[in-house]
């Protein structure tokens, strides 16, 4: 704003002492100060207000007025509550260094000043900010990037003195401002996360405010056009890979004309989003078409040459064929009206990046497809040095389910599930057949633990009670029925307890004493149990074939 609006608002009360050749000056903030050198808290461009408690004397005013030129500040306004009429030595320094110099009314509180000045220059920041945003907008969507999510969040901190992040919907940092300096905290970034998955889900508008601490969140949700365009589209094909726009104030208190800027801010970020997605398409059609030579059966050569053709593309100048991981993902809605196939692939290409990596290229060297309801990751690892034979290198399942299972919970809410499965590396074409397969096994044992969010590695395929998954439904309630309704029958009618004894007997590996001691029976009591236990299914617990069987059917029960 102009100092010539300030005598422009009766409201203010002020009264022009000199300066009035100097009041085209723009003023960007204001100040209140009565100490005798404020050099140190000025930058230039404030109206300055003073209670003069800095004077002492007539010859107190030409250093201080020297210091405010010398700062550039664009005018002085000095209170008349102290001291009545403004001192003639204040009029006459200010006038020789060209400082316009307003008297405040006593009547007049600096806080009224204040509150003007601050809500006309935000006013004209934002409408300069809405501009530059709105030209940077064109520029991106007609040409190539301005500079990416950056740039536009560094116009917010220097212009509207916000800090702001944009967070994947796992928390992953993207982009922040230059003002906003370090990246949020991870925990910070995943509470964000989640309470912005968690608000989608409910169908609430953005923004949505979030208390952490002492500090409050306004989080705004970057929807890209190319894929949610539709306001008829099913919120859940686009909320676990929507990016969101965190910013550290409260928007509850902003005018329409803010909020409409960072809803342009979001748009502006969307075009990035979206030209990021255009770029996946290669390395997505290469994911399809080494998985249905696979799935196939094609030639390990043919595969291989599938591959040489894949590396470059996502391991550029490594010069050398990578080790491949297979990781297979699946979303499953309640009711099935919802494909989970596309959101699966969406969601891991985000979960795939390293959770301490930013910016929106790092998961540019990983290709997924997706077939049905599944989504399935070639993952490109740097081929590890022959003293190694790569297990335990690449990405882990425990490490995975970490990163993502507290915002990815909150935005399947309580009728989503995503199960993960990971395969150990391999080195080879021929390999890459048995990967898939052994993260389709993997994610089944996911899918049979407790939880919206599971995940399970090829370590984890090692026993056979994982296997028990993979027991057909039929074939499960069959083989248990037969072995253990007698005993629940039995239990049920004389109070028995043969099941709790059946399990601490096999739990003890068949140790009399042990299971007596454990259950504080006589050895006499426990015969006579497992003797019941023996004629009620015709089974002899001596032998080990009846033991594996029994343990089996409690396992799958």
């Amino acid at each position: 704003m102009r100092l010539r609006a300030l005598l422009d608002t009766d409201a203010l009360g002020l009264r022009l002492l000199g300066g009035e050749d100097e009041l085209d000056r723009t003023v960007r903030g204001v100040m209140t100060t009565d100490l005798k050198d404020p050099s140190r808290y000025l930058s230039g461009g404030e109206l300055v207000l003073t209670g003069l408690a800095w004077r002492h004397g007539a010859e107190d005013s030409e250093p201080f007025v020297r210091i405010l030129a010398a700062a550039g500040v664009a005018a002085l306004a000095a209170g008349e509550a102290e001291l009545g009429d403004i001192p003639e030595d204040l009029v006459l320094a200010c006038v020789r260094h060209r400082l316009p110099l307003f008297a405040v009314h006593e009547s007049v509180a600096f806080a009224t000043i204040t509150e003007h000045v601050v809500r006309q220059v935000s006013g004209e920041r934002a409408g300069d900010l809405a501009a530059v945003v709105d030209r940077h907008r064109r520029m991106m969507t007609s040409g190539p990037a301005g500079g990416g999510p950056d740039v536009v969040l560094d116009l917010l901190g220097t212009d509207l003195d916000l800090r702001a992040w944009v967070l994947s919907p796992t928390g992953r940092p993207i982009a922040g401002s230059k003002l906003a300096g370090a990246a949020l905290p991870a925990d910070v970034s995943a509470k964000l996360a989640a309470e912005h998955l968690a608000a989608a889900r409910t169908g609430r508008r953005g923004p949505h405010r979030v208390l952490l601490g002492t500090t409050t969140y306004s989080l705004f949700p970057i929807r890209s056009s190319g894929r949610s365009a539709a306001a008829s589209r099913d919120v859940r094909e686009t909320v676990l890979s929507d990016w969101l726009l965190a910013v550290e104030a409260d928007a509850g208190d902003w005018p329409a004309e803010r909020l409409d800027l960072l809803q342009g801010v979001t748009q502006l970020i969307a075009v990035e989003r979206d030209r990021r997605d255009a770029a996946r398409t290669v390395r997505r059609r290469l994911a399809q078409e080494v998985l249905e030579l696979v799935q196939t059966g094609a030639a390990p050569a043919e595969i291989a040459a599938r591959l040489r053709v894949a590396a470059p593309v996502l391991l550029p100048g490594l010069g050398a064929a990578p080790h491949w991981q297979v990781v297979v993902a699946r979303v499953e809605w309640d009711g099935g009206e919802v494909e989970g196939g596309p959101v699966a692939q969406s969601l891991l290409e985000e979960i795939l990046v390293d959770p301490l990596t930013s910016g929106p290229e790092h998961s540019d060297r990983i290709a997924v497809a997706h077939t049905g309801e599944e989504a399935i990751a070639l993952v490109p690892l740097p081929a590890v040095s022959a003293e190694h034979d790569g297990s335990d290198s690449g990405i882990l399942a425990d490490s995975l389910l970490e990163s993502v299972r507290d915002p990815l919970s909150a935005g399947l809410n309580d009728d989503g599930r995503l199960t993960l499965g990971v395969s150990a590396a391999v080195h080879s074409a021929e390999g890459l057949r048995g990967a898939l397969e052994e993260a389709r096994h993997a994610r089944r044992v996911a899918a049979a633990r407790p939880g919206r969010v599971c995940a399970a590695g090829h370590q984890e395929l090692a026993s056979h009670v994982l296997l028990l998954p993979f027991v057909p439904d039929d074939v499960r309630r069959a083989f248990t029925a037969r072995l253990l309704d007698p005993l629940r029958d039995y239990d049920r009618r004389h109070r028995a307890e043969l099941i709790p004894t059946l399990e601490a007997f096999l739990d003890c590996d068949g140790s009399w004493t042990r299971c007596a001691t454990r259950l504080h029976l006589h050895v006499n009591t426990l015969r006579y149990r497992v003797g019941r236990i023996e004629q009620l299914t015709g089974r002899d617990l001596s032998r080990l074939e009846d033991k594996l069987d029994f343990f089996l059917a409690l396992r799958m029960s």
